[in-house]
């Protein structure tokens, strides 16, 4: 038996969405071989967090938990690598509450923006033959998609 006919049913537009979707998630990293040294990129998780606290400022695991919906047991061990790796330090709360919160380093930075850059690149290859004009069509769509995911979830990512 199939289902409803139309825009939402499995031979509509949001059916061909659905499946284009689930391949690029399988792409969840997009990075050249070869682009960076081996090991040097970041993992999926710190590459969010990071980019996370970048655009919001230094956060709290429980404000971590709030915007990923993530548990904190699994944040707490994300957090930890990530200060043993020199990207993130934990500090006391500029605003003066009590729990303390994780502001990226330099060296966080600089991991930050080489992946940014390494994605970025990847990205370029990936649409060499695209217009401006389709790149900056295709963002307007990604932002809209990801805003519309954000307000059925609730949780709202900040944009610079």
């Amino acid at each position: 038996m199939s289902g409803p006919s139309g825009p939402n049913g499995p031979d509509g537009p949001t059916d061909e969405v659905a499946f284009e979707y689930m391949v690029l998630s399988r792409h969840h990293y997009l990075s050249p071989a070869g682009a960076r040294p081996h090991g040097s990129r970041l993992d999926r998780s710190a590459y969010i967090l990071l980019s996370r606290i970048r655009v919001q400022g230094p956060m709290s695991i429980g404000e971590l938990s709030d915007a990923f919906g993530l548990d904190v047991s699994t944040l707490n061990r994300q957090t930890a690598a990530m200060t043993r790796a020199g990207l993130v330090e934990r500090i006391a709360d500029p605003e003066g509450g009590l729990a303390r919160k994780f502001r990226i380093t330099e060296e966080g930075d600089r991991r930050l923006d080489e992946d940014r850059a390494a994605h970025a690149h990847a990205l370029g290859l990936v649409m060499e033959d695209w217009s401006a004009a389709d790149i900056e069509t295709f963002a307007a769509f990604l932002r809209r998609f990801n805003t519309g995911i954000e307000r059925l979830d609730g949780r709202h990512w900040p944009r610079p």
